[in-house]
């Protein structure tokens, strides 16, 4: 599992949750980390 913590007065929860989403995706598969 991935947490992280975000300060919503700066950034908004949706994209905090796509970028954590994505995040979690690329460490899943490393393989895309090398293109």
């Amino acid at each position: 599992p991935l947490s992280l913590s975000y300060d919503h007065r700066v950034i908004n929860g949706a994209a905090a949750a796509r970028f954590t989403k994505r995040l979690g995706d690329v460490l899943a598969d490393i393989r895309t980390m090398l293109l």
